[in-house]
């Protein structure tokens, strides 16, 4: 834990900030080269180990673009929403330069799974973000638990439960997918059957796939696990206690980061401090605080 705050004071002010919607924005980028010339994204833009070797290095960055797989315009739009809704709200909570770690460790494991797999087994899987963006909804559940959803629009239901359900979904996705070494086992074939039955169809690809996604949400909590500060409880708590000092304070004050420019007013969970060994009256958010330059 300690070691991640002298990285984020450090490189806190590289974060890409609003980092999810620049991910939706290339998502929709990628759905219509989808749409138009599909076979583009897997001649040059996948995660083909092969091809990066021989030279397509961009392929490390762009096979990010690729969005989730439905013929559904109105299951993408609802899709790309919650990517949005959900990422949005965890940068909040976390601040920008934690979301980008989370975002970007799940990024990194997925191309160092595809390198491991290919120089292993010979291999080249095509691995994209999709599971990366379903284990948001892992870390959206640690921080809002009991927040209430409405499932199909009627049943309402808490966010633990359907974590739950989302663990559920990719465990059968890891187990089915690595059946597939098991073959021609009886009981594979037969696991594999039922599956599909149930229109629960995967491959090896996306198995690894959920796999190092599970991975990422597992070690970066584990590497955070103290988020007793940044609560929701403890952040209601400072909410309501400005709140209510503005209130009692009619000449309410405006506090400004230097840096940034937001205020109080504009993010009200933000705290702000002045700089000690600033020469003069500069004020700073909890972001900036100890990784802006000091001003002499």
């Amino acid at each position: 834990m300690k070691f991640f705050e002298k990285m984020e004071r450090k490189y806190g002010r590289y974060a890409i900030r609003n980092l999810m919607k620049y991910i939706v924005a290339l998502y929709i980028i990628g759905w219509m080269i989808d749409l138009f010339k599909p076979e583009f994204y897997t001649e040059m833009l996948a995660l083909d180990v092969r091809a990066i070797l021989h030279g397509q290095v961009w392929r490390v960055i762009t096979f990010i673009i690729m969005p989730p797989q439905d013929s559904s315009y109105l299951f993408m739009f609802f899709t790309l929403y919650l990517y949005y809704i959900l990422g949005i709200n965890l940068e909040r909570v976390w601040g920008a330069f934690r979301f980008n770690v989370y975002f970007f460790m799940g990024i990194f494991f997925h191309i160092i799974a595809a390198f491991l797999i290919y120089f292993i087994f010979g291999i080249s899987m095509p691995l994209t973000t999709y599971y990366l963006n379903m284990s948001l909804f892992f870390a959206f559940a640690c921080v809002y638990p009991d927040m209430e959803l409405l499932l199909f629009f009627i049943i309402p239901i808490k966010i633990k439960w359907l974590a739950i359900l989302d663990g559920v979904y990719f465990a059968l996705t890891i187990i089915s997918g690595f059946m597939w070494y098991a073959l021609p086992s009886p009981f594979a074939i037969k696991f594999l059957n039922i599956s599909a039955r149930a229109g629960f169809i995967t491959t090896p690809a996306i198995a690894v796939a959920a796999l190092v996604s599970i991975l990422n949400f597992v070690i970066f909590f584990l590497m955070t696990r103290n988020y007793r500060s940044i609560s929701p409880q403890e952040i209601k708590r400072k909410h309501n206690y400005r709140k209510q000092v503005h209130r009692a304070r009619p000449d309410r004050l405006v506090h400004k980061c230097h840096i940034c420019g937001r205020t109080n007013e504009s993010h009200p969970d933000l705290i702000f401090r002045y700089c000690s060994k600033c020469k003069g009256n500069y004020e700073y958010c909890q972001e900036h605080l100890f990784t802006h330059e000091h001003v002499k």
